[in-house]
This record gives structure tokens, C-alpha cells and sequence, in this order.
């Protein structure tokens, strides 16, 4: 078992990892919109979630994946009113890939920081 930790995606914001390698999966934490580089949380909800997938990425992809590697991400949204936003923005980034992760959206009442969304997942290195 291997910690992850990567500078491009923001530090913990609690006592935990970014993520763990554990054999050849990939499992992460959950990201918000924050941007590594100045530890704020970006503005409006398509910001939020391009940021916290591109977070989830990093991650990702510091363990030796890659965001087609992701096989289930669940999400967490303070709006459900934005599912559709959201599945707009979700398509757009992983339309290169082979395949669409499998995925839960579960609607919160509220997230770190005020943030409206955050994601976590498993992949497959390599």
C-alpha cells in the first residue's frame, strides 16, 4: 500500500490521504473546486466541478493512471437541480475515453467549505 500526494491537486483540508495505491487500484479522497495553486476555492458551479475533476485527475494520474483508468466516481452535489449541469460538464471530460466510469450523485445538504461539488473514485493504474 502506497500513499499518493501530488502537488497538482490541493492539500487535505483534514487528516487524511489524497489517495492510496493499494496492487494496481487507485483509490481517492474527495475533491473540491480548490485550485492547488492558491488554496481557493474557485467561483460558480461549472468552475467547481471542472476543478474538482481536474483535482481528482492529478491524483489520478500521480498514482500512475489516468482519468480512463477512473472505473467509479461518485459525486456529491449541495443542488440537485444542477444533475444536468453537471452530466454536461462530466460527458465533456471524459469524452476522449473508451469508456464512461461507472457513478452515484448523491445530493448533500452541504460540503467543505461551502463548496457545491466534490468527487471521489476509484481507477486501475496502467
Amino acid at each position: 500500500m502506497k500513499v499518493i500526494e501530488t502537488k497538482g491537486a490541493p492539500s487535505p483540508v483534514g487528516p487524511y490521504s489524497q489517495g492510496i495505491l493499494y496492487g494496481n487500484l487507485i483509490f481517492t479522497s474527495g475533491q473540491i473546486g480548490i485550485d492547488p495553486e492558491s488554496g481557493k476555492l474557485v467561483e460558480g458551479f461549472k468552475e467547481q466541478a471542472l476543478r474538482a475533476l481536474n483535482n481528482l485527475k492529478a491524483v489520478v494520474e500521480a498514482a500512475g493512471g489516468s482519468k480512463c483508468s477512473i472505473v467509479k466516481v461518485t459525486v456529491y452535489v449541495t443542488d440537485l437541480e444542477k444533475f444536468k449541469e453537471f452530466n454536461d460538464i462530466y460527458e465533456e471530460f471524459f469524452r476522449n475515453c473508451p469508456f464512461k466510469p461507472t457513478r452515484v450523485t448523491v445530493g448533500v445538504k452541504e460540503l467543505p467549505l461551502g463548496a457545491y461539488v466534490e468527487v471521489e473514485c476509484i481507477a486501475v493504474r496502467g
